[in-house]
């Protein structure tokens, strides 16, 4: 199991979070942890964006609506 200092909203400050033992088998990549002092879970999400996609969006020209 792994362990990371995260906030914890339950408890209010800053605590060590570790990673449960996974049963979808990501081993100590699991998104799921879980708070040492009061047990509450925490999922954490990462979100993978192409480059060449954000580029293209940063081109382009903001569009205007007449009132």
């Amino acid at each position: 199991m792994s362990e990371r200092e995260l906030y914890c909203d339950a408890c209010g400050g800053v605590r060590p979070f570790e990673t449960p033992p996974c049963a979808d088998g990501h081993g100590p990549d699991c998104p799921e942890l879980a708070c040492t002092g009061c047990g509450a879970a925490m999922l954490v999400a990462t979100v993978a964006v192409r480059a060449s996609r954000l580029a293209r969006r940063r081109r382009r020209s903001p569009h205007r609506h007449a009132a």
